[in-house]
């Protein structure tokens, strides 16, 4: 298990490389001008060369990559050059909401997910199952702004909920009033994938030479579902939840711009549109950390849901 977790060290470290690079290069392209944002609109064309020069912007790309990867090295994510914060404090203060946003939506899309599969799978071939399975293809296909821009279209006439911005922390009356919408519309990338995973993994595992000796025993309905099948479905469900994290965290990126949310993603759009590169860039590097975690988190899950992996 030791070495296994090693070598998905080392190989996530030259996956974030590669991230970082791509992330890098992408933002070369754009027509933002960074020391151009810096002088302002009043700004002469001396003053911007200068400025380019300062921040190393006059070399080339590579030699500006090696330089940047030198700085993340040493903990130095540099400084925003709109509003001249630490990008490293910039992004502990949106990694909350972003945080919360995706717990939000987790909360309510993987026990409901779960139970939809589940239910799918008992009554497999009937009603309900194709009904699930519809609800799950609908989830799976229908774009997640496209769903949050229904939303706030509902909100707007009925003033049921509010539709912008963050109201407080999770445990406040406003905090869960206005995350609720933006909880429900990202959580719909989870749903789909997980209830036709669960019920495709438990059809298979209701079937299994264990299941039946459990039942041939005498174990009881729930017991056999529960403590048996849905034990061994388990695994390719985790699997398939660690991956759903990047689409949920590509989501996000929408979710927050949609909805004002105060949330790295939104923090990387703006960065993006405005030209300022150390903040785009510092909002790439957390959002592949994250993700790298969060798949390294669901391997060492699943040796423990499956201890014949831990020899391997």
């Amino acid at each position: 298990m030791t070495g296994r977790l090693a070598h998905r060290v080392v190989t996530s470290f030259f996956v974030l490389v590669g991230v970082l690079l791509v992330g890098f290069l992408m933002l070369q392209v754009l027509p933002a001008d960074p020391a151009a944002a810096i002088a302002g609109p009043t700004g002469t064309e001396e003053e911007i060369t200068a400025i380019r020069r300062h921040l190393g912007l006059d070399q080339p790309v590579l030699v500006q990559f090696g330089l940047y990867l030198q700085r993340v090295a040493m903990g130095d994510l540099g400084r925003s050059v709109i509003n001249n914060a630490a990008v490293g404090d910039e992004l502990l203060r949106a990694a909350g909401p972003t945080l919360e946003l995706m717990l939000a939506a987790m909360v309510w899309s993987l026990p409901l997910g779960l139970a939809l599969g589940i239910l799918a799978a008992l009554k497999r071939g009937g009603l309900i199952d194709r009904g699930v399975m519809a609800v799950s293809v609908a989830g799976v296909s229908i774009p997640v702004f496209w769903v949050g821009l229904l939303m706030i279209q509902f909100a707007a006439r009925t003033r049921a909920f509010p539709i912008q911005g963050r109201g407080g922390p999770l445990w406040s009356a406003e905090g869960l009033a206005h995350i609720l919408l933006p909880a429900t519309a990202l959580g719909l990338i989870l749903l789909g994938p997980i209830a036709r995973m669960t019920r495709t993994t438990l059809s298979e595992a209701l079937s299994a030479d264990h299941v039946r000796t459990a039942r041939a025993k005498g174990a009881g309905e729930l017991r056999v579902i529960l403590g048996h099948a849905l034990r061994t479905a388990l695994l390719p469900i985790i699997t398939l939840v660690g991956l759903q994290i990047g689409s949920l965290m590509g989501g996000a990126v929408i979710t927050e711009t949609i909805f004002s949310w105060p949330g790295v993603g939104r923090l990387a759009v703006s960065s993006i549109t405005t030209g300022d590169y150390p903040m785009a860039q510092g909002a790439i590097l957390f959002l592949a950390v994250a993700f790298i975690l969060v798949n390294v988190a669901v391997d060492l899950l699943s040796e423990l849901a499956d201890p014949r992996l831990r020899g391997r």
